[in-house]
């Protein structure tokens, strides 16, 4: 007799936490949709979450190791993985110093529990300063931000996009991304809230995105010059006597110093190398403060660019002299039930920044990682120091990082790799052995992170829907025992502490015993749709490590110099035969590279286009689907046009993640719709000076046909 049933979980594939429910016959899934009982998602479900199964299913997915050799992959016991995986990493080392093994980990281990408790255990087990991970291709700015002016790299402010009245968004596409460092599942309908409550949103973006269209007004902006429409907006704030600091007035510093910082970004001297009018800037600035509560909110587009970490800088500043810092509608800060940032605090690990540098360009770490635009060349480099080993974590850097051909050559270079990942894919093509976890749908899951960045207080507890098959492992018990192996015949072996005592669920369970909430996992357990704790409270200055805010962080003035450069000398990139500006895309079917295997979300027309103004398409007799080659300084792909009005005059884009062109990969469905690498373009020398983040927004192309 068939027996029907529900599993209801988070979904974990991008930063909404959607609700789903599960409906399965016997152990079949027959459906996939959104929990109307999930206080926190209301029902809301995008196309990513049907493909859970997809990965669940997937028939190029690894269950157990494998091994490269001359004659292909063959499967080999965990036991004797884990010793040649050890031996050899122990080996490079002594034979070549601490430093010659670098880690990468990806995107995905911030959506898996297991990834984030025992990650970093497994990493200090390496003693190793060449730590890389996405943040620095990602919203490394926005750590840099709150650890200077905040005190806490985590301490981040989150839109209180539920009860604004105003919201100016630049960089940021949310009905594609779901969000991003602002976990809003059902955006759609929470902009639109913003509007049927007579608000406003205002879109600042090189492309009219889905969600610019959504906005009450878009405007046009060149590509990397967001930080001198930011400066300038806080110029007027100062010229028209507009600063309102609010309660938070006894307890900033620097607000003078920003006055001074900002006197030669009028929006009139601006205006030609943004393209946003000094008008336009001017009446922006006035509709935000004149708004009962406003909120200004900068993602990858500001984030991923020359000026990242200024931006934020910026954003930061402008919500706070408004009075919009803290406070309902404006930016807050999220009291999760597992309070990272309250238990770092206490334990002193609120970050760091310059402890070490990189070994060829000599670029800072920030949070104990160096800028992954520097690993490229720390594989290829001779000499002292060079990484001879590499240990990927859940992560393509290949197809996500700059320069990834340079990458390829450097991971072809190397004398040992693992890689700890579901799939061989365009980078772990080139590990000696492949380690591989359970998927999402086998695994217990707590969102560590995403709670933490969530436009409500919430907590979820999700339970493993199916039990791994016999030789499978967790992520978690992979990381424990590299790390307890790695730690053999040192001062640590036989260390015990809550990550060689503890599962998982003990540990969330301690972390909730300790948060900011009267909640436990019982609790959690009892509610698998999830609780609400409320709306975000203003929670300053008590959340702040030295209880001030400094406006004005010495690293951040020292940089005010290079945008002063930047505004006075506009050379043009046709100089050196470069005369568009690239930017990447996203989808809402896409989630960085490696949800292209799923036939249900990769289905439909072509994504992997090139964008282009109608105006510049003319110019260069271009067609609509006509085949063109794309070339920047470090390489060239070819792509068919896409001729549209949504994309600025003389700016190009190319969507994220594709690239599945590559021989040696074993994904079926990825390689028969490989599209483009943009970061076969991108540029690993063009970086966020402050900050190391790599600088996306704006390469220099041209096109030839």
């Amino acid at each position: 007799m068939t027996q029907t049933r529900k599993h209801y979980r988070a979904c974990n594939l991008c930063e909404a936490m959607c609700g789903i429910e599960i409906e399965l016959e016997d152990d079949k899934i027959i459906a996939i949709r959104g929990d109307k009982d999930d206080p926190f998602s209301r029902g809301h479900i995008c196309p990513k979450a049907t493909a859970l199964q997809d990965i669940y299913h997937d028939p190029d997915r690894l269950k157990r190791p494998v091994r490269r050799t001359d004659d292909g992959w063959e499967e080999i016991s965990w036991d004797e993985a884990f010793d040649e995986v050890v031996s050899n990493l122990k080996a490079i080392q002594e034979k070549h110093g601490r430093d010659a093994i670098g880690i990468y980990l990806g995107n995905p281990n911030v959506h898996n529990t297991g990834s984030i408790l025992y990650g970093a255990p497994f990493i200090r087990s390496l003693r190793t300063k060449n730590r890389f991970a996405a943040t620095s291709v990602d919203q490394l700015p926005h750590h840099f931000a709150s650890y200077f002016m905040l005190g806490h790299q985590l301490l981040l402010p989150i839109p209180d996009i539920d009860r604004t009245q105003y919201m100016l968004m630049l960089g940021a596409n949310p009905l594609q991304s779901n969000g991003s460092m602002m976990t809003v599942p059902d955006v759609r309908n929470r902009l639109k809230a913003i509007q049927e409550r007579d608000g406003k949103l205002v879109v600042i973006d090189p492309r009219k995105t889905q969600t610019a269209k959504l906005a009450n007004e878009h405007h046009f902006i060149k590509p990397g010059t967001d930080a001198l429409f930011l400066m300038a907006f806080i110029h007027v704030l100062f010229e028209e006597n507009l600063i309102n600091l609010g309660r938070l007035e006894s307890f900033i510093d620097g607000v003078d110093d920003v006055k001074s910082l900002v006197q030669d970004f009028s929006p009139e001297s601006v205006a030609s190398v943004t393209g946003i009018s000094a008008e336009s800037t001017r009446q922006i600035v006035r509709d935000f403060v004149a708004a009962e509560s406003a909120v200004c909110y900068g993602r990858v587009g500001v984030s991923m660019q020359a000026f990242g970490g200024l931006c934020l800088w910026a954003i930061y500043t402008i919500n706070i002299l408004t009075g919009n810092f803290d406070e309902p509608g404006g930016a807050m800060f999220t009291l999760p039930a597992f309070d990272v940032v309250g238990i770092t605090s206490v334990t002193g690990q609120v970050g760091n920044f310059s402890r070490w540098k990189s070994r060829v360009r000599d670029r800072a770490e920030f949070g104990g990682e160096l800028p992954v635009s520097v690993l490229g060349e720390e594989m290829l480099t001779e000499g002292d120091g060079q990484i001879k080993a590499m240990v990927t974590v859940a992560g393509n850097p290949v197809l996500s990082t700059p320069n990834g051909t340079q990458l390829e050559q450097g991971f072809s270079n190397l004398e040992y790799m693992v890689s700890i990942d579901i799939y061989i894919n365009e980078t772990t093509k080139h590990a000696n052995i492949i380690l591989p976890t359970t998927t999402g749908l086998e695994t217990e899951h707590y969102d560590l992170v995403f709670h933490a960045l969530a436009v409500r207080n919430t907590a979820k507890f999700s339970e493993a829907l199916f039990e791994p098959e016999d030789g499978q492992m967790h992520d978690w018990q992979i990381l424990r025992e590299l790390r307890l192996r790695m730690e053999a015949g040192t001062r640590r072996e036989g260390a015990k502490d809550f990550f060689t005592q503890f599962t998982p669920a003990q540990l969330i369970d301690l972390g909730l015993k300790y948060g900011s909430h009267d909640v436990r996992l019982r609790d959690l357990r009892e509610n698998p749709h999830g609780i609400d704790l409320g709306e975000l409270v203003s929670v300053l200055p008590g959340r702040l490590i030295n209880k001030r805010i400094n406006l004005v962080p010495e690293e951040i003035v020292c940089d005010v110099p290079r945008l002063i450069d930047e505004l006075t000398d506009q050379t043009s990139a046709q100089e050196n035969g470069f005369d568009l500006l690239l930017i990447g895309r996203r989808h809402v079917r896409n989630n960085n590279s490696w949800m292209h295997n799923s036939e249900r979300l990769i289905r439909g027309k072509n994504r992997c286009t090139l964008m282009i103004n109608p105006i510049d398409a003319e110019s260069r007799n271009l067609s609509e689907g006509q085949c063109v080659t794309v070339k920047s300084r470090v390489g060239q792909v070819e792509i068919v046009v896409e001729i549209t009005d949504t994309i600025m005059q003389g700016v190009v884009s190319i969507p994220h993640g594709f690239g599945h062109h590559r021989d040696g990969i074993q994904l079926d469905v990825a390689a028969q719709n490989p599209g483009v690498s943009i970061n076969d373009l991108t540029d690993d020398q063009c970086i966020d000076e402050l900050t190391g983040n790599a600088a996306f927004s704006g390469v220099p192309v041209s096109i030839e046909v």
